[in-house]
């Protein structure tokens, strides 16, 4: 347990931060897991926006945004 007043409110705010964060990855992942399912122009946009998204505000990083779009693109072509 921190000792400093400053780590204990930092404790919080990373708690807070760490159940949205979560919260955010789950949802994404509900998507791509749709997109995989059934592929279909109409559920690509919001998956490709939500991985946008979660690169700008560093929930994942670029380069696996850009694979799974390259994947779920490709299941798309099929």
């Amino acid at each position: 347990m921190p000792l400093l007043k400053q780590a204990r409110k930092k404790m919080r705010h990373d708690k807070k931060r760490t159940s949205a964060n979560s919260q955010k990855k789950i949802a994404l992942k509900k998507l791509v897991k749709q997109m995989r399912k059934g592929p279909n122009t109409k559920n690509l946009t919001p998956v490709y926006s939500a991985l946008d998204k979660a690169v700008k505000t560093n929930l994942i990083k670029k380069n696996k945004a850009n694979r799974l779009k390259s994947r779920l693109s490709k299941a798309l072509a099929k």
